[in-house]
């Protein structure tokens, strides 16, 4: 049962707290780039891409590649991510070869009196960590001239150090950010999260230096917390534990727009909710939410999703699973799928250049083809306005579905969710969703 909506339909009562939006804000320095946000993807998830292209992994002690066309070799060390570069040599990937996976940032307020930080909401982790003033002078320095917001903590009356914990965050492309730990009051949406253990960053990988927003805020669930010696608990574990909601409002939920929805009667508008699901937008989308039971033995948001259609075609998934990550651009499923996908769009095909798949620019919206994708018995469409993620050259655009490649479940980014309006009951341990609806399909190629 969704909480009452405020005038606006955008706030909620309870308990005597008033609840609101947290207003999503475009990632200023986001780049469209298809290719580095695939890697990026490999970055974080660590997997071994099926397809042919420039990244693949690679074993450090044989120097064999790792990929669909290699045998693997059980007796070698873990294959590290390489990029082959033009001369047919490969080597590492570095900043420039990839991008922050975030077209979305979000302003909360920590400490007292508040600092504000705009922060990554990423489904797919659980640490929340921060530029700070730990960090070096230079790196400090670099941050404030990229306008980065760095955290003080001897400014906070509130903040306390936890001097035996430490943390540490390291990539499948050793890109890494590490630091201490200390505790304070953590403000999401008008909850107020009093003693929430913040990591502070003192050292930072280039790859996060020249990225848009000042830390990240992990939404996934609380084993896959990287502090030492011990894990902390999560923002919103530690929201449901310190009785700030009542047990049925356990939740948050997500609500994606984007440039192309300006014309819309949601106008395109973007937040995050905690404490309550807004009733205004259940209401507009003319549905009840629909829920299934999520396994979250792996850390993250993960449920069942065994079928999908293309062109009304169903294609049957058997034992397949899916996870909603909040914190990744596109949508990534089995190699099947992705070719039935992209064999109903007319020139669509495999770019080995791009390690990806692309399709012509100015491709018309009743050229695409209707693709759902089951959350339990049910499918939800992603919206064919965001099939085409960025133009690739040569009046090609590159798709924002993709290969998981050999990753065990798909990894459904912000190209599925600005579908639907996501409810993440973590009370209930249990994954929601509304049908978005939308009068227009803006199919127009993103510049």
């Amino acid at each position: 049962m969704a909480a009452p909506a405020g005038k606006d339909g955008g706030e909620a009562k309870k308990g005597g707290k008033d609840l609101k939006r947290i207003n999503i804000k475009a990632n200023p320095d986001a780049e469209k780039a298809g290719m580095k946000s695939y890697a990026s993807l490999l970055k974080k998830y660590d997997f071994t891409p099926t397809t042919e292209g420039p990244y693949q992994k690679m074993d450090v002690a044989t120097k064999n590649f790792k990929n669909l066309f290699k045998p693997k070799d059980k007796k070698s060390t873990k294959p590290v991510l390489t990029k082959a570069q033009e001369d047919g040599k490969s080597g590492e990937v570095k900043a420039e070869d990839q991008m922050n996976d975030s077209l979305y940032i979000c302003p909360v307020e920590i400490g007292t009196p508040p600092q504000v930080m705009n922060l990554h909401f990423d489904t797919g982790s659980s640490d929340l960590w921060l530029w700070s003033t730990g960090l070096d002078a230079a790196t400090q320095t670099t941050g404030k001239s990229a306008n980065h917001n760095i955290f003080n903590p001897r400014k906070s009356s509130t903040f306390k150090k936890l001097h035996s914990s430490t943390w540490h965050i390291r990539y499948g492309d050793g890109s890494n950010a590490s630091g201490t730990v200390g505790t304070d009051n953590v403000v999401l949406g008008g909850l107020c999260i009093e003693s929430q253990a913040i990591e502070l960053a003192s050292k930072l990988s280039p790859q996060f230096t020249k990225g848009a927003g000042d830390g990240l805020l992990g939404l996934a669930f609380g084993k896959i917390n990287t502090v030492k010696p011990k894990p902390v608990k999560t923002p919103v574990e530690n929201m449901m534990e310190q009785d700030d909601i009542p047990e049925d409002m356990e939740v948050f939920t997500c609500y994606l727009g984007s440039w192309r929805d300006k014309d819309e009667v949601d106008e395109g508008e973007s937040f995050f909710t905690f404490g309550y699901v807004d009733e205004g937008v259940v209401e507009r989308c003319g549905a009840e939410p629909y829920y299934v039971p999520i396994d979250s033995s792996k850390g993250f948001w993960q449920f069942s999703s065994e079928s999908a259609t293309v062109g009304g075609k169903t294609i049957p998934r058997p034992g397949n699973t899916a996870i909603a990550d909040t914190g990744t651009t596109l949508a990534l499923v089995s190699d099947e799928l992705c070719r039935e996908i992209y064999a109903q769009i007319p020139g669509a095909r495999f770019d080995k250049k791009q390690q990806g798949w692309v399709f012509p620019v100015g491709t018309q919206e009743d050229m695409l083809p209707k693709v759902t994708v089951a959350i339990g018995d049910r499918q939800f469409e992603i919206m064919k306005e965001d099939f085409g993620y960025a133009q690739c050259g040569d009046g090609m655009q590159y798709g924002g579905i993709q290969s998981r490649g050999d990753s065990g479940f798909d990894i459904l980014g912000d190209t599925w969710l600005k579908g639907i309006y996501a409810i993440f009951d973590q009370g209930k341990k249990r994954f929601g969703a509304v049908q978005r609806v939308e009068e227009h399909q803006n199919v127009t190629a993103p510049k």
